[in-house]
Formats: structure tokens, C-alpha cells, sequence
């Protein structure tokens, strides 16, 4: 089945993707190999106290999202900026489907897919393509 939409949850441990359309919906977690959760700065130590991103897990989100039309990207914190750095630098097919990211706490799926098809019933109606409701 092909879904025209697509919304990604993404931390630097875990990434809820659900591909979606007007009738049906398909989840997928992908999961980090990182062993660095969080790194904190400490005062007075070199370095940005940051570990540098999964570049595997990134890659796997990208591809887990290539078949989509339209992708919405959601997250709490610095990761779903990665995974959009990362798609402009990989996979720039998929990039240029990225229609926002947005700020969004650690939703149910369930909560993740309402946020998704509310956010995307303006985006279709303005493209012509009214077919998600809500």
C-alpha cells in the first residue's frame, strides 16, 4: 500500500514513524545503536559535550520515509534537526518532501497520528488534495 503521508517522531534514542492516509495507518520504531543517550558539558572540560549523531539510525528513518509524498518531522529536541541535515546532506529527494518540523513533547502514537492529520488538512486543501479528515 502506498500512503502519501508521513510523520516522524524523533529523539537521539528512538523514532516513531506512521505512514498515513484517509483510511489506513502503518507504524514503524526504529531504534538508535547509540550507547550515548545524553552528554552534558561539564565545566571545564574541551569538547561540546554533545556526542555526534547515529548516522545509521538517521539513515534508517530516511529510508523508512523515501516512499512518502509528504513528511512532517516532530520532536522534543535537537534530533529531528539532525535527521533534516542529515536528509539535505544523504538523500536529497527526501528532503525536499519535508513540508516542517515542529516542536512536540513524547506523544502516543496515537496522539502523533491526530497531530499529523490535523497538521496536514490545511496542506492538502491548499494543494488541491482534500483527503484527510479528522
Amino acid at each position: 500500500m502506498s500512503f502519501k503521508h508521513a510523520v516522524v517522531w524523533v529523539d537521539h534514542q528512538e523514532a516513531h514513524v506512521i505512514h498515513f492516509n484517509a483510511e489506513e495507518k502503518m507504524n514503524k520504531i526504529i531504534k538508535s545503536n547509540s550507547k550515548h543517550p545524553h552528554l552534558h558539558h561539564k565545566a571545564g572540560s574541551s569538547g561540546s559535550g554533545h556526542a555526534g549523531a547515529d548516522e545509521s539510525y538517521l539513515h534508517e528513518i530516511i529510508s523508512a520515509v523515501s516512499d512518502a509524498q509528504e513528511i512532517l518531522i516532530v520532536g522534543p529536541g535537537s534530533a529531528k534537526l539532525e535527521l533534516v541535515r542529515h536528509a539535505s546532506k544523504h538523500d536529497h529527494k527526501v528532503a525536499d518532501k519535508i513540508v516542517a518540523v515542529e516542536t512536540v513533547d513524547h506523544p502516543t502514537d496515537a496522539q502523533l497520528l491526530a497531530y499529523a492529520k490535523k497538521y496536514f488538512v490545511p496542506v492538502d486543501i491548499m494543494l488541491g488534495d482534500a483527503q484527510i479528515t479528522h
